[in-house]
């Protein structure tokens, strides 16, 4: 089916339709490369419903993602949308552990994504940081004291927390 019929179905809620392109993706019954040509040519609510197809796939099966999907998700950070930013974000939490090479290109833009006005923005931001402080690259030197400056200055207590568990599972005691 393709993706235009699935956007076009009124009948189908909003949340069946990302849940009917998660299934296609996870199946490989959907290229990523005509879901990024699509969602690239898509209005901003039909973009983000794409990615948010593809954090439900990687959910389950991160490593059904492509390189090329990843650095669509990385770039989508600085998409204007909120929900684009907050989807891709995810994307990138579930996924990134598979792609050492594009840690620092990602951490970059979720830096910035950090001081975003929205707090679902700047919570996905803080996952996606989470999982990859998790997993103890040499961009800790620099991400570490990053996650403590936003614990600092961040105002939700739920997104300080994010930051402080990752912190927590890489150190042994912290003082």
């Amino acid at each position: 089916m393709p993706l235009s019929s699935i956007f076009n179905d009124k009948g189908l809620k909003p949340k069946e339709k990302t849940e009917q392109i998660a299934k296609l993706i996870a199946d490989n019954s959907l290229n990523q490369v005509d879901l990024i040509a699509f969602a690239m040519n898509a209005k901003e609510p039909v973009k983000a419903t794409c990615i948010e197809s593809l954090e439900y796939a990687t959910q389950t099966n991160p490593g059904l993602i492509t390189l090329d999907t990843l650095h669509f998700v990385i770039n989508s950070l600085q998409d204007k949308s909120p929900r684009i930013k907050w989807e891709s974000a995810k994307v990138i939490g579930n996924t990134i552990h598979l792609f050492p090479g594009d840690i620092e290109n990602a951490v970059g833009r979720l830096l910035i994504n950090t001081e975003d006005a929205g707090t679902v923005v700047r919570w996905s931001a803080a996952f996606a940081l989470g999982q990859i402080i998790k997993l103890k690259t040499e961009i800790n030197l620099h991400l570490e004291p990053a996650a403590e400056a936003i614990i600092t200055r961040e105002e939700k207590n739920s997104i300080k927390k994010i930051y402080q568990e990752a912190l927590k599972k890489i150190k042994v005691v912290k003082k």
